[in-house]
Formats: structure tokens, C-alpha cells, sequence
């Protein structure tokens, strides 16, 4: 045998004095499934089901391209871009991670100097569930009226020029993680930035049908539930797997995660039913969420407390501004039209989340997570604030720069439009994928009664030319009333002559 072939043993070969085969790989990579199901299936059934009929195909095949492009991205260029050697101190320097030697080695992360004991490859995959998650998540701010064509460019683009940035600035040993801001799983670099782009894209696609904003009755609440259940459960994996092994802050992660949750679901109902008198299944998984998302960048630091004290604040106060304040206005309402409420369930929630970081941060927790920040304001560390201040507003700047640019090039530049025909915003699912979520019944655009036939748009003979209509729902769109057809007349297709 060669006297060198000590120096070919793998790195990952069990050591006791390296902490190498201590559990850290299978729990980080079990952790990464976790969140990934929280994407696929969990908000495609979540969409699929909180959506109208017509819709539900769209919003789930939204959310699965999401996940499915930011893999692509990720791996080519993105990764690096987020975790790698610095190229200017808010991004890294883009490269691919897909040589079998770069999958095998040691994960390190060089612009914070910290290793990991597990390969590289796993940490690759565990960040890219994050970065998709975020992708789905602000879709719900589009759902029921983006140019699908458009989402196939958007989230490249995004992914690119806007989630690289944050994931470097405040977890790839960026400005921000050297000022000391605090965002323990990505309450910042997730959940404010999807709320933001979220808002700021859904100005730029336009609003909804207005009977599609008038009536927003889910479908199937049930689906919501089993959605909202994975999504809940998946969180134990979203912060447990943060410290980047099977630690003790790993279980204090999780135990704030369900604790803060179940406070901030509650607070909801409660508001609910002293607002509206009826408590509200949505309403609370609102509240789930709202819970969720600001727990995330304090979930390992805080104190059970804390915790409480932040599911108090995520369950009452986006509920107020969803629910009420937003109601005050039509106007903002009509020019700002986020499906599913994006915007205050993450960007005000995740707000929330990083401001309570700031108060309730604890010594202990910060050095368990491996932070040398002396805790919060309530700690005696009052500076923390400004810090969590200061990565709050540059997320949301770069956010609403940076989303409005893309939409910008999206539509003038390449010339692909952002919002659906008005005949695919009648008709949905059928139209813009040839395909309904429902065989086995109508949905909205396709109801018997209607006077069309599923799975084609029909139109009257035009009475002059120029004068042609469009029948969708019992709905018409241009041209003159025409006259009924005769019984037994079949009604004519895609402007071919009833006569």
C-alpha cells in the first residue's frame, strides 16, 4: 500500500474530532425536502385551491414553474452569485456548481468564513428551496391575470437581479451581515422581498376582472387546509435548518416556529370574529402565515416570549391593514391588486418579524446561532434596530427598483405583454392552458348554461363587418347584440359564419 493513501481518505469519512458524520448531512438534507414540499405541493395545492374554478390550473402550473426555473438559475449562475467569493459587496461572483468535484467538496461558505459538515452539493439544493419558495410565494400577488409568457421571463430575471442580492447581502457575508443585521431563515431575504415585488408587480400587470375582485370565494377550502398544513409543518425544516446542523438552536428554531404560529393564528380568528362576527377558515390560515413569516428571521434568537410577543403582532396587525385599512380605499385597492394579500402577509409581516428581531434578540440565542450580536434593544443593545431598519429599507428599495425594471423590459423592450388577453381573463384556465382543474364539472367559464361549448371561445356571425362579439360566461365583449340563434342553430366558431 502507498504511504500516501492516508491523504486520499474523503473529508466526509466519519471523525469524532471534526464533528464529520455527526447527522448534520441527513438532517440538513431532510430539512431541504421540508421546504420544498412547502412549494411542491404545498402552496400549488394552496393556490389551486383558494383561487376560483377557472384559475386553478394557472396557479398551481405558476408555482411549479417557479420552482422548476429557479433550479435552473440557481445551479448555473445564482448560487455563487449568493454564497460565493464577493464580486461587489451586495453579490458574488456568478458561477456554476455542477462539476462532480465542486458537488463533492466540503461546503464553505468564503465571504463568511464558516464550513459546514456536509458536502456542497447539499447546501446547494438546501438554499435553492428557499430562493424557489420566494419565486411562488409572490406569484400569489399575480394570480388570475399575468401573461404566463411573461411569468416564463419574470422569474429568471428576478431570481438574477434581485433574490441573489438579498441572499448575499444578508446571509453570503455581504454589507448588510457585516453591519450585523439579523435574518435568521429570511424573513428579509424572502418574505419582504416577495411582499415587495409582489406589490410593486401587481401595479405594473394591472388589476383583475373586476367580478373576479368582487368575488374571490375559494373553490375548495378543503385543499387550502391540506396546502396550509404542509406549508405550517415545512417551516420545522425552513428554520430548523438554518444553523446548518442538528443543534440545540435547531430545536429552539423549531419550538418558535409552531409557538409563534399558533399565537398569530389565533390572534387572527379572534380579530375575525369580533370584526366580521363569523370566524374565518382562510382568515386563520392568513393568520398561520402571517405567524410564520415573522418568526422567521428571529426563530433561533429569541426567547419563547419573544415569540408570543411577535405571533401577537404578525396575527393583529397585517390583519389590520389587509382587512381594513386597505378596504378605505378603491382606489388603491383597484391600482394595487395583490391576489392573495401578498403584501401584508409577507412584506408587513416579514417587517415585523425583523423589527422584533431587533427587540427581543437575546445574547445567548445570537451566540448559540453563532452571532456575536449582544441580543436587542430589550438586551441593551438598542443599535440593533437601526441595523434591522437598515436591512429592511434596503431590501424593499432594491425591490421596488429592481421589479419594476424587469416588468419595464418585459413589456417595452421584448415586447410580450404582461396582463391576459380580456378573452383569456373571461375564459381562464381553458384558454391560456387548454386545460381545466375540474373534468369531472364545469368550472365558471365553462357552465352549460352559458351558450358555449368547453374549451372553445365562440363568437356571433357579425351583423356588419367590424361589428363581431365575443360570448364568454354569459359575458359579450364588442360589437352589437346578436340576435339568438334559431333552435337547433349551432352557434358559430372563431368568426366562422352562422348562416
Amino acid at each position: 500500500m502507498s504511504d500516501n493513501s492516508t491523504d486520499a481518505v474523503p473529508w466526509w469519512t466519519p471523525d469524532p474530532t471534526s464533528g464529520v458524520g455527526t447527522g448534520d448531512n441527513a438532517w440538513q438534507l431532510t430539512a431541504a425536502t421540508l421546504v420544498g414540499m412547502q412549494s411542491v405541493p404545498g402552496l400549488m395545492c394552496l393556490y389551486a385551491g383558494i383561487m376560483k374554478k377557472k384559475w386553478a390550473v394557472n396557479s398551481a402550473f405558476m408555482a411549479l414553474y417557479g420552482f422548476s426555473a429557479s433550479l435552473i438559475c440557481w445551479v448555473l449562475w445564482a448560487y455563487d452569485a449568493s454564497f460565493g467569493k464577493e464580486m461587489l459587496p451586495f453579490v458574488g461572483v456568478p458561477n456554476n456548481v455542477l462539476g462532480i468535484g465542486t458537488m463533492l467538496k466540503q461546503s464553505y461558505l468564503p465571504s463568511v468564513g464558516l464550513g459546514q459538515q456536509f458536502p456542497l452539493s447539499t447546501m446547494v439544493y438546501f438554499q435553492f428551496v428557499f430562493c424557489a419558495i420566494t419565486v411562488v410565494i409572490l406569484a400569489g400577488a399575480f394570480l388570475g391575470r399575468m401573461n404566463f409568457y411573461a411569468w416564463l421571463i419574470f422569474v429568471p430575471l428576478w431570481v438574477t437581479l434581485s433574490y441573489t442580492v438579498g441572499a448575499y447581502s444578508l446571509w453570503g457575508g455581504g454589507f448588510l451581515f457585516k453591519l450585523g443585521t439579523i435574518d435568521y431563515s429570511g424573513g428579509y431575504v424572502i418574505h419582504v422581498s416577495s411582499g415587495t415585488a409582489g406589490f410593486v408587480g401587481s401595479y405594473w400587470i394591472g388589476p383583475r376582472l373586476v367580478k373576479d375582485r368582487e368575488d374571490m370565494r375559494p373553490n375548495n377550502v378543503i385543499a387550502v387546509l391540506i396546502g396550509a398544513g404542509i406549508l405550517w409543518l415545512g417551516w420545522n425544516g425552513f428554520n430548523g435548518g438554518d444553523p446548518y446542523t442538528a443543534s440545540a438552536d435547531a430545536g429552539v428554531a423549531v419550538l418558535n416556529t409552531n409557538l409563534c404560529t399558533a399565537v398569530s393564528l389565533l390572534t387572527w380568528t379572534l380579530c375575525d370574529t369580533l370584526y366580521f362576527k363569523k370566524p374565518s377558515v382562510i382568515g386563520a390560515v392568513q393568520g398561520m402565515i402571517t405567524g410564520l413569516v415573522a418568526i422567521t428571521p428571529a426563530a433561533g434568537v429569541v426567547a419563547g416570549w419573544g415569540a408570543i410577543l411577535l405571533g401577537l403582532g404578525s396575527g393583529s396587525i397585517p390583519w389590520l391593514t389587509m382587512n381594513v385599512l386597505a378596504k378605505k380605499s378603491p382606489w388603491f385597492e383597484r391600482t394595487f391588486d395583490d391576489t392573495l394579500g401578498v403584501t401584508h402577509t409577507h412584506m408587513i409581516a416579514g417587517f415585523i418579524g425583523g423589527f422584533g428581531t431587533g427587540l427581543w434578540a437575546t445574547k445567548e440565542g445570537c451566540a448559540a446561532f453563532g452571532l456575536t450580536n449582544p441580543g436587542g434593544a430589550v438586551a441593551g443593545n438598542g443599535m440593533q434596530l437601526g441595523y434591522q431598519l437598515a436591512g429592511s429599507c434596503f431590501v424593499i428599495g432594491w425591490n421596488m427598483v429592481w421589479t419594476s425594471l424587469i416588468m419595464l423590459f418585459i413589456k417595452y423592450v421584448l415586447r410580450i405583454p404582461l396582463r391576459m388577453s380580456e378573452e383569456q381573463l373571461l375564459l381562464g384556465d381553458d384558454a391560456v392552458h387548454g386545460e381545466a382543474a375540474y373534468v369531472f364539472g364545469p368550472c365558471e367559464a365553462h357552465d352549460p348554461e352559458s351558450g358555449y361549448i368547453q374549451g372553445e371561445m365562440l363568437r356571433s356571425a357579425p351583423d356588419e363587418p367590424g361589428d363581431q362579439e365575443l360570448h364568454v360566461g354569459g359575458a359579450q365583449t364588442g360589437g352589437k347584440t346578436a340576435p339568438a340563434a334559431e333552435e337547433g342553430e349551432k352557434p358559430a366558431k372563431n368568426g366562422e359564419s352562422s348562416h
